[in-house]
């Protein structure tokens, strides 16, 4: 049987432009949680050793070095490790899926203004968003008002990294030229 060696989606060095630095973090597991109907209430206490509860809309979490982030209707992913036995919950490794990108500095935000159809001039830590990165399907997690995670699908990270390295680019060409 061959060995399988876990590699990185993207392998690439951290960029930094106009002060705002690009990188692809590190991989780590990510379960998507998708309660049953009706058992929401079982499943908070299921998480309840984790010290997390199901997030609402909008909104994550994070204790102990995981992190539970709203994706959508009825689902959430555990990030940072796997999910206690036994939740009254589809639960689905999503690990292999996704590549989380890191995005941080003074023209965070404006870099992502130009690829994301949302305005997060008053985003604040603890919200995500189930967006696109422009035409890429894209979670995207505020962890300060300069500081975000990127998820999107591993197969689509060369194509994030380049949407973003291009947008930083001539972030930074405007501001030398001003």
């Amino acid at each position: 049987m061959p060995d399988l060696i876990a590699k990185p989606a993207l392998g690439l060095a951290p960029i930094t432009r106009a002060g705002t630095t690009l990188a692809e973090a590190d991989w780590t597991a990510v379960f998507s949680l998708a309660p049953f109907p009706g058992l929401e209430k079982k499943l908070n206490a299921g998480l309840k050793p984790l010290g997390l509860s199901f997030p609402k809309p909008g909104t994550w979490a994070e204790k102990s070095g995981l992190r539970l982030a709203w994706t959508g209707r009825d689902q959430a992913f555990l990030i940072g490790g796997p999910p206690p036995q036994g939740l009254p919950a589809a639960v689905t490794d999503q690990s292999d899926a996704w590549v989380t990108l890191t995005l941080s500095g003074p023209q965070a935000r404006a870099a992502l203004a130009r690829l994301v159809p949302l305005d997060l001039r008053s985003a604040t830590a603890g919200q995500v968003a189930r967006t696109a990165l422009n035409h890429l399907p894209l979670i995207l997690i505020t962890e300060a008002p300069d500081a975000y995670r990127l998820m999107t699908f591993r197969s689509m990270a060369r194509t994030a990294w380049h949407e973003l390295d291009e947008t930083l680019s001539r972030i930074e060409a405007r501001i030398s030229a001003s």
